[in-house]
C-alpha cells in the first residue's frame, strides 16, 4: 500500500476536533501541531524515552490521559536485573502540560521527593530525574540524547476514523551520554548508548492492543541500524509504524509485519518479518521481561516489555542487506 509523505508543518485537528485530512501520512521529521480538542476522556498524550546502554536501561514517562497524569522514571541493570524507580499518578492530570508543537519545548513534574524533566533543544534532548527515596536508594538521572544533524525518524498518523486517531513520533539510534545513579551505584552513559523515543498524541478507542519493537546498534559492516516496528493497532488503517533507520536515513516499510511470539511465555524468542519479502527477518532473544499492570479503575493496562538482543537481517532503500548480531533493544505487547 502507498502512504503519503508530507514535508510541511500541519495541524492534527480541524476546528471541529476531527482529524485534519492533511495530517494523514508520515514525515521524516516532527512537523505536527497537536491541537487536540474535545473528546474528554479519550485524549492520550505522552512522551516516553528509553536509554539502553551496555550496563543499564533507563526509561522516562510523562503522560496526560485526561483522567490521570503520570510521571515516572525506571532503571534496570542488565545481568543483575536490579530495578529501581519512582513516580507519581495525579488525578485528572492536574498540573500536567505539554507543548502543542511535538518534539519541542519541555515537560516536567516537580513534587515532594520526585522530579522529572524532558527538555528539547536544537541539538539534544535533556532527560533529568530525581527520586529522593526508592527501595534501592535515591535515584538521580542526568542524560543528554543527541540530535545528529539531518537525522531522520518516523512520524506517522494512525487513523482509525476521523474521530479516533493517533500520531506517533518514533526515533532511535540517537547517541546518549550522562550519568545514572541508584543508591551508591553510578553508571556512566556513553559508548554504545542509544536513546529511543515514543511520543504520542491522539484521541483513542476504548480498548486497544498493540506491539512495539525498537533497537539500535551496529551491523556487521559497521553501519548504524535502528529498528522500529509496530503491530495490531495499525491494522486496517492504511498506515503502519514500521521503519528502518540506517546511518540516520529512514526507510519506510508500508506493510504490516508478521509477529511470532507468546503472550503466555514472553521469554520465548520474538520473531518479526515482512510477509512478502526478505526486507526484514529479525529475532529478539529476551533476557528480561518487564511485566507491568496498571489498574486505577478508569485506567487499565497490562504490558510485557521484553529487553534483549536482536539478530537477523534487514534491507534498506539502498538494497544493501545489513546483518545484525545482538544489537540491544526490546519488544512488547500492551493491552488496555
Amino acid at each position: 500500500m502507498a502512504e503519503r509523505e508530507y514535508t510541511e508543518r500541519v495541524d492534527e485537528c480541524l476546528p471541529s476536533g476531527r482529524l485534519n485530512p492533511a495530517a494523514r501520512g508520515w514525515s521524516r521529521t516532527p512537523l505536527l501541531r497537536a491541537n487536540l480538542r474535545r473528546a474528554w476522556g479519550r485524549k492520550k498524550k505522552w512522551d516516553y524515552w528509553c536509554v539502553n546502554t551496555p550496563e543499564v536501561v533507563v526509561s522516562f514517562v510523562y503522560a496526560d490521559v485526561d483522567y490521570a497524569g503520570l510521571a515516572n522514571v525506571w532503571v534496570m541493570e542488565h545481568g543483575t536485573e536490579l530495578q529501581a524507580g519512582g513516580g507519581v499518578l495525579v488525578p485528572f492530570a492536574r498540573g500536567f502540560s505539554m507543548p502543542e508543537l511535538v518534539c519541542h519545548g519541555a515537560v516536567q513534574h516537580v513534587g515532594k521527593g520526585f522530579r522529572l524533566r524532558i527538555a528539547e533543544t536544537s541539538t539534544h534532548t535533556e532527560l533529568q530525574a530525581s527520586v529522593a527515596s526508592s527501595a534501592q536508594g535515591p535515584i538521580e538521572v542526568d542524560v543528554r540524547v543527541a540530535k545528529p544533524e539531518g537525522h531522520e525518524g518516523l512520524n506517522v498518523m494512525i487513523p482509525w476514523s476521523d474521530r479516533r486517531f493517533q500520531f506517533t513520533s518514533k526515533q532511535n539510534t540517537r547517541p546518549a551520554a550522562g550519568t545514572v545513579q541508584v543508591g551508591d551505584r553510578t553508571w556512566v552513559v556513553g559508548d554504545d548508548a542509544w536513546g529511543v523515543q515514543d511520543l504520542g498524541r491522539g484521541i483513542w478507542k476504548y480498548r486497544n492492543r498493540w506491539n512495539w519493537a525498537a533497537a539500535s546498534g551496529h551491523a556487521a559492516d559497521g553501519r548504524l541500524v535502528g529498528l522500529q516496528f509496530g503491530g495490531k493497532w495499525t491494522e486496517g488503517t492504511g498506515a503502519t509504524e514500521n521503519a528502518l533507520c540506517i546511518d540516520g536515513r529512514l526507510t519506510k516499510i508500508s506493510e504490516e509485519l508478521v509477529w511470532d511470539y507468546s503472550w503466555d511465555d514472553p521469554m520465548r524468542p520474538w520473531r518479526v518479518r515482512t510477509p512478502n519479502s526478505d526486507q526484514v527477518d529479525v529475532t529478539l532473544t529476551p533476557t528480561f521481561d518487564r511485566y507491568d499492570v496498571t489498574d486505577v479503575k478508569v485506567l487499565k493496562m497490562e504490558v510485557h516489555q521484553c529487553f534483549g538482543t536482536w539478530s537477523g537481517r534487514v534491507r534498506g532503500d539502498d538494497g544493501v542487506v545489513a546483518e545484525l548480531d545482538g544489537i540491544r533493544g526490546f519488544a512488547e505487547e500492551a493491552r488496555n
